[in-house]
């Protein structure tokens, strides 16, 4: 399917939408009705049967339309990747996203350490779910909200309609990029559930993602960061063409045949293209992991493999999108600091994308694993068995 039109309208407003904090709603429900949301979804199931590495490359032409956007749909497309792993009652869940349902997520908290203290516990009428969420992205637009939560000692994944009494959805989000993701706050107080809401339970040592979907939110954000990297691109060639003015030079002077701009959007098109290289690279290694990811493999030496050229990626295209939104301002001195162009959204976008998973601290596990070849995610999931061993010294007290 053809989501080019669908793209350019996205791209026409994103300026002034993130100038005016404008929430594009239309925009997500218009490409969820589109079937945008049943990409990787099998035409068995109704879905539009696409690779990993084709619908990245969609993901990457709409981040170059808005950036915020394919960051609303990154929990819906990785709860599609857990679908297509068989999730138990799947066929539910595969219907509402064949009638357009959006999946938003609900998972981190903000608290003085890592951890999860939203509850499930049985009420007098039946299960009920109470907590607070941060970092909610896509919560804003979505049907439903994929949260994880504590039952008894266990971790669970719970599934809320979005507007189930006691869910409380927030526009509380305060970062000075990616404005639209809807990523604040989201309360549960005494949301009644039923079982077949909880999809997924695991014990409380157990990492909360297998491996696979660990590279796959990380491709989504070098996805997103390449699409940045293409928007500076084109945002530069419709500054430039139409301008006679050359900041030094008296008279008028066509800007696009200046040695030092030509000079600066060679550099800007070089950019473009080493981050969509890298980005692609990145998918098509998901794609050879994910027969692992489908048979149920969690711990192999091929995932291992590509998480770790997913997250050298993620270090190149993050420095070179950053570079990207900086020098895009060297082909109009200060006119195009305007803020009626809002050209620094593509520095402030990609900033507060990279600040998601700190570079430096991904930078010193990959030299942990060039240096002694451990493996990735060991602190993480050395501090997930600690937090399971409190928390059960805690019952048994």
């Amino acid at each position: 399917m053809d989501f080019t039109e669908s793209f350019s309208i996205i791209a026409r407003d994103a300026a002034l939408r993130d100038r005016e904090r404008r929430l594009p709603h239309e925009a997500v429900s218009g490409l969820a009705r589109a079937g945008f949301g049943r990409l990787r979804l099998d035409q068995k199931s109704g879905g539009l049967g696409l690779g990993l590495t084709e619908a990245f490359r969609l993901l990457r032409n709409l981040a170059s339309a808005d950036s915020n956007i394919p960051q609303i749909f990154r929990a819906h497309f990785a709860f599609v990747e857990t679908l297509r792993a068989r999730l138990p009652e799947a066929a539910r869940w595969e219907k509402l996203i064949r009638e357009g349902s959006v999946f938003g997520a609900a998972m981190a908290e903000r608290a003085n350490e890592t951890s999860v203290t939203t509850e499930v516990t049985q009420g007098a009428q039946g299960l009920v779910l109470n907590g607070r969420k941060y970092y909610s992205t896509g919560t804003l637009y979505a049907d439903w909200i994929i949260v994880w939560a504590i039952f008894g000692s266990d971790r669970v994944r719970v599934l809320v309609p979005a507007t189930a009494p006691g869910v409380t959805r927030l526009d509380d989000w305060d970062g000075f990029g990616q404005r639209l993701t809807g990523s604040g706050t989201t309360l549960f107080e005494q949301v009644a559930l039923s079982p077949e809401q909880i999809v997924e339970r695991a014990p409380g040592d157990t990492p909360p993602s297998q491996p696979f979907l660990g590279a796959y939110y990380q491709q989504f954000h070098n996805t997103t960061l390449a699409g940045i990297a293409q928007a500076v691109l084109q945002d530069a060639l419709s500054f430039v063409r139409p301008r006679e003015r050359v900041f030094g030079v008296p008279g008028k002077v066509s800007q696009r045949h200046d040695p030092i701009v030509q000079t600066v959007v060679g550099r800007l098109s070089s950019l473009a293209y080493s981050t969509a290289v890298l980005a692609d690279q990145g998918a098509r290694a998901l794609e050879t992991i994910e027969p692992l990811f489908l048979s149920g493999a969690h711990d192999d030496d091929a995932i291992e493999s590509a998480q770790e050229e997913i997250f050298k990626a993620q270090q190149i295209i993050t420095q070179q999108t950053l570079e990207a939104a900086t020098t895009l301002f060297e082909v109009g001195g200060a006119s195009a600091t305007s803020e009626s162009l809002d050209l620094d959204r593509h520095w402030r976008n990609a900033r507060t994308l990279a600040s998601h998973n700190p570079a430096a601290q991904r930078q010193r596990e990959l030299g942990d694993v060039a240096l002694n070849g451990t493996r990735l995610w060991t602190p993480y999931r050395d501090g997930l068995r600690r937090l399971a061993e409190a928390r059960h010294t805690d019952q048994a007290a």
